[in-house]
Parts: structure tokens; sequence; C-alpha cells
């Protein structure tokens, strides 16, 4: 049993803090995340979305930190009961998501690794029965330090997340796990491969046959029935190949340009995903490095989810060059974590992606 115990130990512990790191990296892709369970159509929790970034910033560490007091065996009695109702809430979330299909990621690693609705609800079943393996053999976990250590790491490791969520907060993710990461090409991403596996569908068709319905199931071909057709039901039974970037388009007056921009040798995005949620202060540094740009031969557009009259309002306001077109939010959100944030691409190609806090390192500017 000890060595039952141990392992679950050992395993609980590192997955809570690998976790809990990955969405460390990216405080504010997860914020987005809670955000969604918090909207009216899953938890209709909206009194929550203000401190959707707060709340993640916590339960990020808190979920580090508990990995690290289980590792080390310290305080067990209040990281066991922690960890249980952290997990059983987490398990509650996780089914409810996946039996009524109400968020189709839950974001519980992140970018790094996606888990479908029913995958994270097995994964934390998993992590519940072992918690509750530990709970049961808790006798077994002992410190492997005297307290003053264990105290003295914990800080440690408090500092370094408090410090590391400071950086990336201000900045962009260390580690950029999205397909619009540094060195990809936006046009290639959403190719589909002439070979890519394509998505097959069940069809149950009904039809009135002599007073009775009759249910004939095919993979799309109508069925030969001497009867009055009814109703059908489509059913997807396997997935086809669907591209790292699926939905991106840059639309002018419903017009999607993205083809055209991305063929531009020089090309600067400032993208703002709700300009009425914007930080205001940096558009005039916006405008002042836009405007070198536009002198150096660059084609400067604004990317957002805002209607025209925000746009329009923005523009004049700060004096802005360029035109804004529509994109949609989730996708904004997606290519970079700040608001305004900038890029810079090369026949579609990112070459470089900043937060608003570094336009000073744009590579024009040098």
């Amino acid at each position: 049993m000890k060595i039952i115990v141990t392992i679950s130990r050992i395993f609980v512990g590192v997955l809570f803090i690998l976790s809990g790191l990955i969405k460390l990296n990216d405080p504010v892709g997860f914020s987005f995340k809670l955000e969604e369970y918090f909207s009216p159509a899953v938890l209709d929790l909206t009194f929550f979305t203000p401190y959707a970034l707060a709340l993640a910033i916590f339960l990020v560490i808190f979920e580090v930190v508990l990995g690290v007091l289980l590792l080390l065996g310290y305080q067990k009695k209040i990281t066991l009961w922690s960890l249980l109702g952290m997990i059983v809430f987490f398990t509650f979330l996780t089914f409810y998501s996946a039996y009524f299909n109400k968020v189709t990621d839950c974001g519980c690693f992140g970018d790094a690794v996606k888990l479908t609705p029913w995958e994270s609800f097995t994964k934390d079943v998993v992590l519940l029965v072992l918690i509750l393996l530990l709970f049961y053999g808790r006798k077994y976990i002992q410190p492997i330090f005297k307290a003053k250590t264990s105290i003295v790491i914990l800080l440690v490791s408090l500092l370094a997340c408090v410090l590391f969520v400071n950086q990336v907060i201000n900045h962009l993710p260390s580690i950029d796990f999205r397909p619009y990461k540094i060195g990809a090409n936006i046009s290639e991403g959403m190719s589909v491969p002439a070979d890519a596996p394509k998505a097959i569908f069940e069809y149950a068709w009904t039809f009135d046959v002599d007073g009775e319905q009759t249910t004939v199931v095919t993979q799309g071909e109508y069925p030969t029935v001497d009867g009055e057709f009814i109703e059908v039901e489509t059913k997807e039974i396997q997935k086809g190949y669907e591209p790292p970037i699926h939905d991106f388009t840059i639309e002018e007056v419903g017009v999607d340009m993205a083809e055209q921009l991305l063929s531009e040798d020089n090309l600067v995005m400032v993208i703002a995903y709700d300009l009425a949620k914007s930080n205001y202060k940096v558009f005039q540094e916006v405008k002042d490095v836009t405007d070198i740009a536009i002198s150096k031969g660059y084609k400067v557009i604004g990317m957002s989810a805002s209607n025209e009259e925000w746009s329009s309002r923005v523009i004049d306001e700060y004096g802005l060059d360029f035109p804004f077109y529509f994109t949609d939010e989730t996708t904004l959100k997606t290519i970079v974590r700040s608001n305004p944030g900038v890029l810079v691409l090369e026949r579609g190609t990112i070459i470089q992606k900043v937060h608003y806090n570094d336009l000073d390192e744009l590579l024009f500017l040098n």
C-alpha cells in the first residue's frame, strides 16, 4: 500500500505542478476560458466575469502550490482536503461541459494539450480516485524535509510563480503553443492537405411506411424506401482533418480580404479584440510606431471585433493612419494576448509579435 500511495503522490503532485505551470505561462488565456464558463450559455455566473483574470492567477498558483506541498508531504491534511475540493469541483465542471456539450475544451493544459470534454472528465475521475487513495493511505505520506526547509521551498515556489505571472501578463507568454506563434505562416495553417481524412457522417432517415415510422441509417446516400419522407438526423461518427487555423478572416464590409492582405511583403497588424476594453494610454505610441512603419513601406491594418463606430472613434481620436478590419473576437484573443498587440508579417509568416508594453522592440524601429 505504501508503494501505491507513494506513486500516486508523485503522479498527482507532478501533474498538478505541470498543469499549473502551463496555465501560468498564459493566465490571460485561462481567464478567457473562465469567462466562457461564466457566460449565460454555460454556468450563468456573469458577476464573476470582471474577476476572471484575478481568479485565473489565483487558481493556477494555488494548483502549483498544492502540487509542491503534496510532494513535500508538508501540511498534508490541508493539502489533501484542498486537492479533494478542487478535483471534485473540476470533475463536476468537466462532466457538465461534456454531458451538455457546453465548453469544447476545458483549458486544463492551456493550448499545449487539447482534450475533448469527455477526455477532460475521464482525466479528472482518475485524479479523483488517486486523491481518494491518498486520503485512505495518508499515514504513508510523510514529510521529506524538516518544517523550516519545506517552508523555504514553498515560499521560493510561491515567489517564482508570482514573478513569472507578472512577466507574462505584462509581456506575452514565454512559450507560445498557439498556431499563431512566431515563425508560423497563417495561410499554410489554414490549408488542408489533399490526402487529409474527411469527416464521416451517419444519416438516420425516417419515413412513413403504411402508417408506421421506419428509420434507415446510411452514410450519405438517400435510401430507396417506398414511403413518405419525414425527417433526417445527421451525426458525425468520425471527425475529419481540421487545420490548425480554421476561423481566420479579415473582413471589409463582409468581404474576406485575408488572402490579399496575407500576400503583402511587409504587413503590420494592430490587433485589438475589443476596442472598448483596450488600453487607450498606448494608442499614441501605436500611432508613432505605425507612422514609422508606413514611412518605411509597410502595409498597416487594424483588426478588431468592434463595430465601425468604435473603430472610427479610435482612428479619429488618435489620428491613426490605417483602417480597421473585422475579425472574430475569439480568433483575435488567440492570436495575441494583448489589447492592443502588434504583429509583423512577411507574406503571411509571423516575424514578430509584441505586447503593447514592448512596442519599442518592433523590428522596423531598429
